[in-house]
Order: C-alpha cells, then structure tokens, then sequence
C-alpha cells in the first residue's frame, strides 16, 4: 500500500467516524426532544388563585 492510499484511508476512516458520532448525537438529542414533548404534554393546567388541597395526614 502506497503513502496516498494510506492517507486516503485513514481520512476515510475520519470521515466516517465523524459521521457515526454525528448520528449519535442526532439520535440523542431527537430523544431528548421527544422526553420534553411528553413533559409538556402531561403538565396540568392549574388556575392562578386556586389553592389545591395538600393532604398531608393519611389514616393508616
């Protein structure tokens, strides 16, 4: 093997590393978004001035 296939190869190998890494984050980040979707979606709605009942004191 030659000296420009050698660096031929190892900038392909970069490249493709790159790549596998830069889908990785993508995937991530699309999870991400989709944990904070849900988040939002299951946040109820509570009237400003309404005091909500905390009961603190369960009978056993």
């Amino acid at each position: 093997m030659t000296r420009t296939e050698q660096v031929i190869e190892r900038a392909m190998a970069a490249v493709a590393a790159a790549r596998a890494a830069r889908e990785a984050d993508e995937k991530r980040r699309r999870e991400t978004f989709q944990r904070v979707q849900i988040a939002n979606l299951r946040r109820p709605t509570v009237p400003k001035g309404i005091q909500l009942p905390l009961d603190l004191f369960r009978p056993n």
